[in-house]
């Protein structure tokens, strides 16, 4: 099996395991509980946490951690809705569905009209009209995200943070597939909320986090008991905190090296579908200057196409037609309509990390040929 799917979720690292493994066996205590168990849980929280926001360059106050990005992002959403005053979401039609539809259920609950910036035909966002939207109306909550997980197209989050800045917007940036994978300084991109999941950078499924700006109060989404500050009740998965944050450190600490070696990987890949398709295309910025993890591939119209990500499975290759929160059935991509994309052509995302290979990249391609 050959596994091209990383931007659905990725294979743990083995320090993450390592340490996993070490808390779950020593670590087992609750973090609210007094006693001497519950004191070294907590402990191990707070360094995690410590940890999260040194590689962010945040204070450890703002990050509250979550079971999942898409947690965080309805967190801030309803929050902004019912704390902020906020009657006015601008978002792409591009966003994932976390975001879409945690905006259609407050428009749904006359909490708030949705606006809408149009992307062009490759994906991205036109900055000028995203400022005049903004500007011609009351105070917004802009939703964004940095790097889209079907098409890898990159927003200048500086820019837009410019903007917000400018007219006294909030801005929800969705991270989740590029924490890990850049430096972010949320500070100086003036973002005021952010969501991750560790499962993107070979840490465990089950856990994120929010990064909040530590000017700005919402109430919590879910009601029970006082964790995370009050801002997420419920009993603190350290296991998934630990992993979390050994993730990261990972991730940060091979960073350069880890970006080049996937660009190289992407590259190649692009390389050698050009030498076997004629008609290859490519959706979104995705060939040259999208996310370097992210490479979604138009296939031409042929009589086997429309089977043609069956078939890689069948074979041993592991893509993806979509996000993989759709996955699970055969559905047209919202984002490949977005950007007025050829639907009769088969569109596949081959997503990388830095335990795929050269080789891999070969015998994918081979696959291909004998398939398409």
């Amino acid at each position: 099996m050959i596994y091209f799917d990383n931007a659905a979720t990725t294979a743990l690292d083995t320090e993450v395991i390592e340490r996993m493994y070490g808390v779950m066996k020593n670590t087992f205590g609750n973090p609210s509980s007094v006693h001497a168990y519950g004191v070294q849980a907590r402990a191990l929280i707070d360094e995690c946490r410590e940890k999260v926001a040194s590689l962010l360059h945040v204070s450890p106050s703002e990050i509250f951690f979550t079971s999942c990005g898409t947690e965080a992002i309805n967190m801030v959403i309803a929050g902004c809705c019912n704390d902020l005053n906020i009657h006015r979401i601008i978002t792409s039609p591009l966003e994932h569905h976390a975001v879409m539809h945690a905006c259609e259920h407050e428009v749904k609950l006359g909490r708030c009209k949705v606006e809408l910036v149009k992307p062009d035909n490759k994906g991205n966002i036109n900055i000028e009209e995203l400022e005049n939207i903004v500007k011609n109306g009351e105070r917004a909550l802009v939703c964004l995200m940095h790097a889209n997980n079907e098409i890898g197209n990159l927003l200048s989050i500086a820019e837009v943070g410019e903007i917000c800045r400018k007219y006294n917007a909030y801005f929800l940036c969705d991270t989740v597939q590029s924490i890990g994978k850049f430096d972010h300084d949320f500070k100086e991109n003036n973002i005021h909320f952010a969501a991750c999941s560790a499962h993107k950078f070979h840490g465990p499924k089950g856990i994120g986090f929010l990064y909040l700006n530590g000017d700005i109060k919402i109430s919590p989404l879910l009601q029970g008991g006082g964790q995370e500050r009050n801002m997420r009740p419920g009993t603190e998965n350290i296991y998934g905190i630990a992993g979390l944050a050994k993730a990261m450190e990972v991730a940060y600490r091979n960073l350069e090296a880890d970006v080049a070696y996937i660009k190289s990987l992407k590259a190649y890949m692009v390389k050698r579908l050009k030498e076997v398709i004629s008609d290859v295309g490519f959706n979104g910025e995705s060939e040259e200057n999208g996310l370097h993890t992210i490479l979604n591939v138009s296939f031409p119209e042929t009589r086997k196409s429309d089977m043609l990500l069956y078939n890689l499975d069948i074979e041993g290759i592991t893509a993806s037609g979509g996000s993989a929160c759709t996955s699970g059935s055969v559905t047209e991509s919202h984002v490949l309509k977005a950007i007025v994309a050829d639907l009769k052509r088969t569109a596949i995302r081959f997503s990388f990390s830095k335990f795929n290979t050269m080789d891999e990249v070969d015998k994918c391609i081979e696959v291909i040929k004998k398939v398409s």
